[in-house]
């Protein structure tokens, strides 16, 4: 590939527009200027000698013309392309938009083939691939429009939100793929936990939907769609008491630091969620991510859920781990119990559920369901308070053998999802349910599946792995320049 002459000239326009801003700087008119006015112009001045910088840059990287003709490896054999002429395109860097000038070859009936293209790596849209991470990054952050703001903000380039919307579904393409390849770190825990939950996106009303006036009794005014929400992680065990659960869930005094070792954190923690796939499809993917982490399957593993039955099955059937019942489910069920006998927030609602945990924690899951029950009986419950107490006692006893505290607590296995609550929370929630945001089941997958990447500490590794795959997709993995 020929190359023009790198030298710079004294006279090139980057050097002119330096020129000109150290004259700006050092001129009557901004030396009367704050401070902060004057890096706001600096920095707007700035990014044009950048520009040029990397445009100058393109042009010593010559036109790509590497010859009268080249030979490209097709799927149906070689397939020379002779026919040559020049061309340009316009790419949005960080800098600004530059022009590239570069020598196509091409052959009726396919497409023109450009070796200068592949030499740069250029991505088929016209946003440089530097420019897109950022804007993936923002918008894995924040709202579309806010973050083409803060992008424009801070590099002086403007990205519509519709650029922006067309950006992103290309940008998860290979989410998949990555995790496929993707290889762990080793850990030290010998405990391997997945947990899975489920939590609703509000989605864009289908076309044609009529506007309501009014909200009748029970109708919501968006429709949520389940995306099922998964965590990996490997932990140490953490041996604890049922005391001291219940003191950590309901402390009798205030918390000060002491000389307890602390709790021991998750570690190569990978969190996702499938919106498309379905929970059959995520399950499977969880038990291999369990698969690549414990290949000889020398680790205890285990999963947490809430009561969902058709969840726990699903779970039970494709993972084969240890199935334990979220702890955490179980206080909410004992709260709502609690609020048929005692006011809610009072302190007479606070002891009984934390005798009732207790209870639980050393594995009297069927005398709780049995006094609930008999309460029932006794004060001849009946309507809202009786069915809101058999329910509770009902969701106890189905999941009695996912409640063995006592046994998981003295092997040290944790017995609460945290972490899929958080990733819930994180993944979804603070993202996907802002006020007045409604999603397309696309974009809620394409957005859902970056923020996983960047939630999961991955972001710059997929960046790269994408990029990869993205070349290999848009040139040919084999040509040669045909001789004269």
């Amino acid at each position: 590939m020929e190359t023009a002459n790198p030298a710079p000239s004294a006279q090139t326009p980057a050097a002119v527009e330096f020129a000109l801003l150290q004259s700006w700087l050092a001129s009557s008119s901004a030396l009367q200027l704050p401070l902060h006015q004057i890096e706001s112009q600096q920095q707007d001045k700035g990014r044009e000698v950048q520009r040029l910088l990397l445009q100058a840059h393109l042009q010593h990287r010559g036109s790509g013309d590497v010859g009268p003709a080249v030979r490209l490896q097709g799927h149906d054999g070689e397939m020379r392309y002779s026919h040559r002429r020049l061309g340009s395109r316009s790419l949005t860097t960080v800098f600004g938009t530059v022009e590239i000038v570069r020598m196509g070859y091409s052959r009726p009936g396919a497409p023109s083939f450009f070796p200068l293209d592949q030499a740069l790596a250029l991505p088929a849209r016209s946003f440089s691939y530097e420019l897109q991470r950022r804007l993936v990054k923002a918008a894995v952050q924040n709202p579309f429009l806010e973050s083409a703001h803060n992008i424009a903000e801070l590099t002086g380039v403007s990205i519509s939100k519709r650029s922006l919307e067309e950006i992103l579904p290309d940008a998860a393409q290979d989410f998949d793929a990555f995790y496929r390849q993707r290889s762990r770190a080793p850990s030290s825990g010998s405990i391997l936990v997945a947990a899975v939950d489920c939590k609703g996106i509000p989605m864009i009303k289908p076309g044609g939907a009529q506007p309501t006036a009014r909200l009748t009794k029970g109708q919501k005014a968006n429709k949520k769609r389940m995306a099922t929400v998964a965590v990996v992680f490997t932990r140490a065990p953490w041996v604890r008491t049922p005391e001291q659960i219940i003191e950590n869930l309901f402390p009798s005094r205030p918390r000060t630091p002491t000389g307890a070792p602390a709790a021991p954190r998750p570690e190569n923690k990978r969190v996702w969620a499938g919106l498309l796939k379905g929970k059959t499809a995520v399950i499977q993917e969880v038990a291999e991510e369990m698969d690549r982490r414990d290949p000889a399957g020398s680790l205890t593993r285990l999963a947490l859920t809430d009561g969902e039955r058709a969840l726990q099955i699903r779970v039970d059937n494709d993972l084969k781990v240890t199935l334990i019942l979220d702890l955490i489910h179980v206080l909410e069920k004992l709260w709502k119990a609690a609020s048929v006998f005692h006011p809610e927030g009072s302190l007479e609602a606070d002891l009984w559920v934390m005798d009732r945990a207790l209870r639980i924690l050393f594995g009297e899951v069927g005398q709780v369901v049995k006094g609930i029950r008999q309460s029932i009986t006794k004060r001849g419950l009946s309507g809202a308070q009786g069915k809101t107490l058999n329910t509770v006692a009902t969701y106890l006893y189905r999941n009695r053998a996912r409640m063995h505290y006592d046994e998981y607590l003295a092997n040290g296995r944790p017995i609460a999802g945290g972490p899929v609550e958080g990733a819930c929370k994180n993944l979804i929630k603070d993202r996907m349910e802002r006020s007045g945001m409604r999603w397309t089941e696309s974009m809620a997958e394409a957005i859902v599946q970056l923020r996983a990447i960047y939630l999961s500490g991955d972001f710059d590794r997929y960046r790269q792995f994408h990029i990869e795959q993205d070349q290999r997709r848009l040139y040919p993995a084999a040509w040669s320049v045909v001789p004269k």
